[in-house]
């Protein structure tokens, strides 16, 4: 059985392809990142920074933030993996462009 953390790199290997499909959106930072870092490593990095990357806002204007770091983190399988400063920070995201909860649920 894979972890959970090997888990969360396919998810986070999956989104970046389904990006490409669904909005011909190529991020080749973020792919390098998942794969120098490993998709935790990577996710917890982008939600240490101040402001979103701009891969959150092209997938927004896409009408898929269901492809974003955001979403995933606070998929309620991957919500372990994260300090609550991080689930807060990912939801705050998501929250500024009109989804998700306070409450926590994505």
């Amino acid at each position: 059985m894979q972890s959970l953390e090997a888990e969360f790199h396919e998810a986070m290997l999956a989104i970046y392809k389904a990006a490409i499909e669904a909005c011909n959106y190529r991020a080749r930072a973020f792919l390098s990142m998942v794969v120098e870092m490993g998709g935790l490593r990577a996710a917890k990095t982008l939600l240490s920074t101040d402001e979103p990357q701009s891969g959150l806002y092209e997938l927004h204007r896409c009408g898929r933030l269901d492809l974003t770091v955001e979403t995933l983190v606070t998929q309620p399988r991957f919500r372990s993996l994260f300090e609550d400063a991080e689930l807060e920070e990912a939801e705050r995201r998501l929250v500024s462009l009109g989804q998700g909860s306070k409450s926590g649920a994505a």
